[in-house]
């Protein structure tokens, strides 16, 4: 298998493999005496030339270790076999097996990763017993015991498994830096999912329903002018006012992105009776009930998801409700509050289901601050309810459903 490697890369692992042969090459030439090689059976021209090639491939591997580590990993055995044939006995330039036994654990594939496990175990064998009995023989026929000849095969898997586990290490080390990066990519996304679906819902709440209000409002002063003229200066008073309202909280939000400040002021329950006045002001009357009363100290969070559910749910009303009374009704409990808007639905113009985000942006402030929302079609109604805990330790009681169904969407 071919990786991918870039041109400098591999560049340098060349010019560092063409380095090692030539620095290791004579000293492995200088291993053997004048004579020696005739000694063990081969003239001196064949020696050299079986060490020079053995070096060369060995070398090679090296070279290629990074780019094609199962490449390398046959030509080191192609290497070893030349020099064992030849009767050779270890030399310095051995130092590019190990080499390229690091190269296939750091670097390999699954397959040759475990195929460098395997050469590294049968290679020390091979070797230990090359070492001991053949090449030692060639050598006066000295006696080797059965206890020396495994000394040797365990230092000969010491030193191939000790260079198979180093690169084994640092594949871990990087495979434990791409799944960090990956983590982050992952984390980074998802922080920017959070930021457009929190901007998405914050313009949503703004806009929807000071248009809606504003529309309501246009609607109104144009058909009240042919009867009453002087209608149209309030309600154009109403559209400005309103209009001027949404500029604002829009520039704040968008100061806050710009600048990735904190909150800015938010919407609380003293701001309750302007919402309602504003619904007023384009045609609806709500019919606001509070039993029982809310408590004393309630948090900040809890009390922008209770004013945006209900803005959200006035919105839906003026959009596709009967332009009659809605019935709001708030019960502050000790561990949390219900909150429930139900309007009569404009049968000659239902809203069309999942047209928009309305009701899935009152869920998620709901789910904010730990609660649940379900927003569904009763009879002729459509009927918003939602339990809020006021301590954030408390989560949503039983039989309040998280899914919207029916009804219509802001």
């Amino acid at each position: 298998m071919i990786r991918p490697l870039s041109r400098t890369a591999l560049v340098l692992d060349i010019a560092g493999a063409a380095l090692l042969f030539v620095t290791l090459m004579p000293m492995s030439l200088a291993f053997y005496g004048p004579g020696t090689l005739s000694f063990i059976g081969i003239s001196e021209a064949a020696g050299i030339a079986a060490m020079v090639i053995a070096g060369l491939i060995q070398c090679g591997a090296v070279a290629i270790g990074r780019l094609a580590p199962g490449i390398a990993l046959a030509a080191a055995w192609v290497g070893a076999i030349v020099q064992m044939v030849a009767g050779l006995s270890p030399l310095p330039f051995n130092i590019a097996i190990l080499m390229v036994l690091y190269a296939t654990a750091a670097w390999g594939s699954r397959r040759v990763m475990w195929a460098g496990l395997i050469s590294a175990g049968a290679g020390a064998v091979v070797a230990g017993l090359y070492i001991s009995f053949f090449n030692g023989a060639s050598y006066g026929g000295f006696g080797i015991t059965f206890a020396a000849a495994t000394l040797l095969v365990l230092a000969s898997v010491l030193a191939l498994g000790f260079a198979w586990v180093a690169g084994f290490g640092w594949r871990m080390v990087l495979r434990s830096r791409r799944i960090r990066a990956a983590q982050m990519r992952a984390e980074a996304a998802t922080a920017e999912e959070q930021e457009r679906v929190r901007i998405a819902r914050d313009m949503h709440d703004i806009v929807a329903h000071s248009l809606a209000v504003v529309i309501a409002q246009a609607d109104g002063a144009r058909y009240a002018s042919a009867v009453d003229p002087d209608a149209a200066p309030a309600a154009l008073t109403t559209i400005a006012q309103t209009a001027r309202g949404a500029l604002s909280d829009v520039r704040m939000l968008l100061t806050q992105l710009r600048h990735r400040q904190g909150d800015g002021p938010q919407p609380t329950l003293a701001d309750l009776e302007t919402l309602f006045a504003q619904v007023r002001q384009a045609g609806i009357e709500p019919r606001v009930t509070v039993d029982p009363m809310p408590p004393g100290d309630i948090p900040g969070g809890l009390q922008l998801a209770v004013y945006r559910i209900l803005q959200e749910a006035l919105t839906n009303a003026l959009r596709h409700g009967d332009r009659q009374s809605v019935e709001i009704h708030l019960a502050w409990h000790p561990a949390f509050v219900d909150v429930t808007v139900a309007n009569l639905v404009d049968e000659s113009s239902p809203p069309g289901p999942g047209g928009g985000h309305g009701i899935i942006g009152m869920r998620e402030r709901a789910q904010l601050v730990g609660g649940v929302l379900r927003a569904e079609r009763e009879g002729g109604q459509f009927v918003v309810r939602a339990r809020l805990p006021i301590d954030a330790d408390h989560e949503g009681q039983d039989g309040m459903g998280g899914s919207a169904a029916g009804g219509g969407d802001a």
